[in-house]
């Protein structure tokens, strides 16, 4: 499936099996410590590389939960396009992120379906691999427009079912 930056996917652009374009990230401190910052998380072993080798026994500071997230958002809606609205996301951290890392970000398409409301569902399998093996996995649910008219956004109450 190809499409430029600026275009949204709708339901005729995708199917089943197929495969996210691969997102490289370089972390460095300045990734662990803004992501910290922006999610208001202020403990040290964010930011206080000391204070998380030898108070935590970890090797350096590590990216937390919610910047975590942010990530998987991002991939999501930059495949998706403006009109891909996330609807929930499960992950699930098996080992930390830390500065000097590259995060390889990679997902696929498992299911899609369409609600009683008309709204077309993309349910996604998601990974964050560092160095090959995978430190975070996610199932996570976004709305992608049925066509060209469709916008999952202006969706509300019973019409928004994630």
């Amino acid at each position: 499936m190809s499409k430029t930056a600026a275009s949204t996917l709708t339901a005729d652009g995708v199917k089943v099996g197929d495969t996210l374009p691969p997102l490289d990230v370089k972390v460095t401190a300045t990734t662990v410590v803004l992501g910290a910052l922006a999610s208001r998380d202020w403990r040290p072993m964010h930011h206080d590389k000391d204070f998380a080798i030898n108070r935590n026994g970890v090797k350096d500071i590590f990216i937390n939960t919610p910047n975590n997230a942010a990530w998987f958002e991002r991939y999501i809606t930059d495949w998706t396009g403006p009109k891909g609205r996330l609807g929930r996301m499960k992950f699930r951290m098996s080992s930390s992120v830390y500065p000097g890392d590259e995060m390889h970000m990679s997902g696929s398409v498992e299911q899609i379906s369409i609600d009683d409301t008309g709204c077309c569902w993309l349910d996604l399998n998601l990974a964050v691999s560092v160095a090959g093996d995978v430190s975070t996995s996610c199932r996570a649910r976004v709305a992608i427009p049925r066509d060209e008219n469709d916008n999952p956004w202006s969706r509300k109450g019973q019409q928004w079912k994630p």
